[in-house]
């Protein structure tokens, strides 16, 4: 690796910090195709003086007031709202999403900091007057601690503003585990956090690979782990962090179909397929990777939707292009590949991304759209996440032979429906066993008051990402009993204590 570029260090007791040094990740410019730093990979003294470091400071900054840890939110939602623009670059250069995209993210990820804000309504307790003769019975809700975060490159500012302005506004310690692919939002975020006033330690950034992982899991101090990824590992995340008595929630994969009904607004089913299965290169747990197409309208639907990706401008997210290039050569080999399997399973490919003209290096980990026709179910291009700019149309029948594809697939994340017709509309919406719906909505994900997350092997765990259960996950509940002197009367009672 070049010794002249920059290494992205660890965030440790409010200062950064290379840590034991020993080893390190390159972090690629995805639309140049070359390294432009190298980011240090955490070992276990590096995990040990990190969780060492947030239960240092996660006491006082529990028991800090109301009102002094809402002065720190509010300010932190100040600065990274003025300071967007050099944080949405920053995402820009590693991870390859164009600018506009990073921007959105962040505007998403200021929206939980917003809900945040308003944690005093949201972790009160409640109290009972005089449950029996002069015993009252009140509740509260303390904060767990040390709680770890592990998020994913696709997201790199706002899938840990979904959990770190809810776990601190708590009074927790956060430690976030980004990934190693475009880890420099996250110390960054972490130099604002300390701006705002946050005490040193109570917010840690973590560098690593499966070590940290496994290290952050298996910590004794650390007492809960919110995970977003592939769904092989937040099976993983969610098996060891719940055996060890840790609460857990670990967000999976996605197989996001969206249906489209003969009665649909073809031109805008095709504007929305387009602008959900290509944003971010398809990069996202919410992209359309199906639309499942009635087959009176699927020729022309398809027709719409090659028509408007033919536009579309790839390439470098720093110039006014539409989509940029995928986060590394191997995952775009990866993405590249299904086009192949779809030809060979009899598919027809109408667009081949690998033909793409970009205006960016030649180096770039580029992709252009890839649209394919008629894919069959038994294809892997059909159930596999691809998480890249591949779009694939199913045709089907009616309503109930799309709800049936829907319910058959091993992932519940998002989904949609496009139509004019309400009764469909409510069946669908009941009938899809799916977490998150869209009527003529094509990424349906709920804003910052409403809880995101899926069902089936889309998420682990039984709470979802911010809304108010996301301030029941970073707490726990604590019940108290009272009664005073003048209540009080004297004499053994062995018998179950009862009301009266």
């Amino acid at each position: 690796m070049d010794n002249d570029i920059p290494v992205i260090p660890h965030w440790i007791a409010g200062t950064r910090t290379t840590g034991s040094g020993a080893r390190t990740a390159p972090v690629f410019d995805p639309a140049l195709g070359r390294p432009r730093a190298a980011v240090v990979l955490a070992d276990d003294s590096d995990v040990q003086a990190a969780v060492a470091s947030a239960g240092a400071a996660s006491g006082a900054w529990g028991e800090l007031s109301v009102a002094r840890r809402q002065r720190v939110m509010f300010a932190f939602r100040e600065l990274l709202n003025a300071r967007k623009d050099e944080l949405a670059l920053l995402i820009t250069h590693e991870h390859g999403k164009v600018v506009s995209d990073a921007l959105g993210e962040i505007s998403r990820g200021l929206e939980v900091v917003e809900f945040a804000t308003g944690f005093a309504h949201l972790t009160k307790g409640e109290y009972s007057d005089n449950v029996s003769t002069g015993v009252d019975a009140f509740t509260f809700r303390q904060p767990l601690g040390v709680v770890g975060i592990i998020s994913p490159f696709n997201f790199p500012a706002m899938v840990p503003l979904w959990f770190a302005p809810i776990a601190l506004a708590a009074g927790n310690a956060v430690i976030l585990k980004p990934s190693e692919k475009d880890p420099s939002a996250a110390v960054w975020i972490a130099e604002l956090l300390q701006e705002a006033g946050l005490p040193d330690g109570v917010f840690t950034v973590l560098h690593g690979d499966k070590q940290a992982v496994d290290g952050l899991i298996d910590h004794p101090d650390v007492a809960a782990i919110s995970f977003v990824g592939s769904t092989a590992i937040a099976k993983y995340v969610y098996q060891r962090g719940s055996a060890q008595g840790k609460r857990v929630q670990a967000f999976g994969g996605a197989k996001n179909h969206m249906l489209v009904l003969g009665d649909a607004d073809l031109d805008t089913a095709a504007d929305a397929a387009v602008s959900a299965a290509y944003g971010s290169a398809g990069e996202r747990c919410m992209a359309v990777s199906v639309v499942l197409a009635v087959d009176e309208i699927a020729d022309e639907l398809v027709r719409r939707i090659d028509e408007r990706a033919s536009t579309l401008r790839v390439g470098d997210g720093r110039r006014d292009c539409d989509m940029g290039p995928l986060v590394t050569a191997q995952h775009r080999e990866r993405v590249a590949s299904y086009i192949d399997v779809a030809a060979h399973d009899g598919a027809t490919v109408v667009r081949d991304g690998r033909e793409v003209v970009v205006d960016g290096d030649e180096g770039g980990f580029w992709l252009g759209p890839t649209l394919i026709d008629r894919v069959p179910t038994s294809s892997t291009v059909y159930s596999d996440e691809i998480f890249g700019p591949v779009l694939s149309i199913v045709r089907v029948r009616d309503l109930a032979e799309g709800i049936e594809l829907i319910n058959a697939s091993s992932y519940g994340n998002g989904t949609a429906l496009f139509t004019a017709d309400g009764g469909a509309a409510r069946r669908f919406q009941r009938d899809a066993h799916v977490g998150m719906i869209g009527v003529n909505v094509p990424i349906p994900v709920p804003v910052a008051f409403h809880s995101f997350g899926g069902w089936k092997d889309s998420l682990f765990g039984d709470t979802k990402a911010y809304g108010p259960q996301s301030f029941q996950f970073f707490t726990r509940e604590k019940a108290v009993t009272l009664r005073w002197p003048e209540h009080m009367t004297a004499g053994l009672s062995m018998g179950f204590p009862g009301n009266d």
